[in-house]
């Protein structure tokens, strides 16, 4: 009896809340009303036994994904006025949208029906009271669903390669290294260990030592910092400093004219 009495009241707060999703003015309380959702879902699982998807919901969605969209919204600095602009003339797409998808739920509420022989399908992994959720949920990913499983991770890392390209900038100070000149770099090229007295610092005996060979050993040639990059800087500098100069030189000539 008490567990359908938090199970309704779990449900009712998680329709509530998702209800307000859709239907809060501000956004920041819209994101708020989902983490409280996604709060309620958790307990729901943990109602129906199932602990790891409690957990992963709590860990990761509100944890990450709707923390995440909390400070998009709060980064992008919304106008709601300028949002609710067209609101009026895509009203009626919107309704016809909302009465198909209620149709189809209705439907598909009306024609459920349970299997007859639901007792008898076999199930992946068998039911043992000394396992656990997580255990059986475990073995069901890593062996059935392998594939799929890692198919959704490269996916996802596809996603992250594309997003930080798309998002990549390139600095004129950003500093590279060649790879493979730095791993033929040896520890007493770059580093030197020190014995220090009681009682003293490193200034004491002269302060930080700079690396014995130079940063250009290690960089991309003609990147920042680099021996080459500096001699181009300067070179620009002083192109410059001819080109002002001679400009100079023009006014006065026109000026004494």
């Amino acid at each position: 009896m008490m567990t359908q009495i938090v199970f309704y009241i779990f449900a009712a707060v998680l329709v509530l809340s998702a209800s307000m999703v859709v239907s809060a003015r501000n956004p920041v309380h819209s994101v708020l009303f989902l983490i409280l959702a996604f709060f309620n879902a958790a307990g729901l699982f943990l109602i129906a036994g199932a602990e790891f998807l409690a957990m992963i919901l709590v860990i990761v969605y509100v944890g990450a994904v709707a923390v995440l969209f909390l400070f998009v919204v709060m980064m992008l600095d919304i106008r709601i006025a300028q949002a609710r602009e067209g609101l009026q003339r895509y009203a009626p797409i919107g309704a016809a949208l909302g009465g198909v998808l209620l149709a189809e739920l209705v439907l598909a509420f009306m024609h459920w029906r349970f299997a007859s022989n639901i007792g008898d399908v076999g199930h992946l992994v068998p039911s043992s009271p000394t396992r656990s959720n997580t255990a059986a949920l475990g073995d069901v990913l890593y062996t059935h669903y392998i594939f799929l499983f890692q198919a959704c991770a490269l996916v996802l890392l596809v996603a992250m390669i594309g997003a930080i390209v798309l998002t990549l900038r390139d600095r004129p100070t950003g500093r590279r290294q060649d790879i493979e000149r730095q791993h033929e770099r040896q520890a007493a090229d770059s580093m030197e260990l020190l014995s220090l007295p009681l009682g003293q610092s490193v200034d004491a005996l002269g302060g930080f030592l700079r690396p014995h060979q130079s940063y250009d050993v290690a960089a991309v040639p003609g990147t920042y910092g680099t021996q080459a990059y500096r001699e181009e800087e300067q070179r620009l500098e002083d192109s410059t400093a001819l080109v002002v100069v001679e400009d100079v030189t023009k006014n006065e000539s026109r000026d004494n004219e």
